[in-house]
């Protein structure tokens, strides 16, 4: 078959496909319209995220995004869809970081961040029927030295309160980061070339019939 046949059937195949994300975070709803996939669903099945403190950062979350998946394929119902479950974490010397719930919460998280290089991970997970699988990406990221006045003004503009470790750094933040690495977008939640891989890998195309051929 001739390439633009390929890709007109790939991109026949992937209109058909039902894609379902199985997170509620604004985020990664965002981060999934900004690489193409459109036309999905949103399924937030209830889990329990409680986990071993004695394992690694990697494992912890790779177990979590792995029980959203297996609760958002039991609430589809649906062997064909394709399902992507997440779970971002923020550590600190090896200490999780949650998401704060108070203004004091908040204000400890920021102040113990600054300064420091700490580390977003985030386990992704991809099923459809039986087959599941999971990865992990993980990025270093260095704050300045945060101000008082910096740390209250942040706080009072609400930003920390949704977020693992009290910070997003899509937004005001940005002003907090000189440095990181690795990629920028699992800080936000979703870790896009990992996740591009991996629907590759269940036969989702991310690119449509448009896109110039060679």
């Amino acid at each position: 078959m001739p390439a633009y046949g390929r890709l007109r059937a790939m991109t026949a195949e992937r209109t058909a496909m039902r894609i379902i994300l199985a997170s509620q975070s604004p985020r990664r709803k965002q981060l999934f319209t900004q690489i193409g996939i459109k036309n999905f669903e949103i399924l937030v099945p209830r889990t329990d995220e409680e986990f071993d403190p004695s394992l690694s950062p990697e494992e912890i979350v790779s177990s979590i995004c792995r029980k959203k998946g297996e609760a958002a394929r039991a609430l589809a119902g649906d062997p064909g869809a394709v399902i992507v479950a997440a779970d971002t974490m923020v550590f600190l010397d090896g200490l999780r970081l949650g998401k704060p719930r108070t203004v004091e919460e908040a204000h400890g998280m920021l102040s113990s961040l600054s300064g420091r290089t700490h580390h977003v991970c985030t386990g992704v997970t991809v099923c459809r029927g039986e087959r599941m699988e999971t990865r992990t990406e993980t990025t270093a990221v260095t704050f300045r030295h945060l101000e008082e006045e910096e740390i209250q003004a942040y706080i009072r503009s609400g930003e920390p309160f949704d977020k693992a470790g009290g910070y997003g750094i899509q937004g005001k933040a940005a002003l907090f980061v000189p440095r990181i690495e690795g990629d920028y977008f699992n800080v936000m939640g979703l870790p896009l070339s990992l996740l591009g891989r991996m629907l590759a890998d269940f036969g989702v195309s991310l690119f449509s019939e448009e896109e110039e051929l060679p």
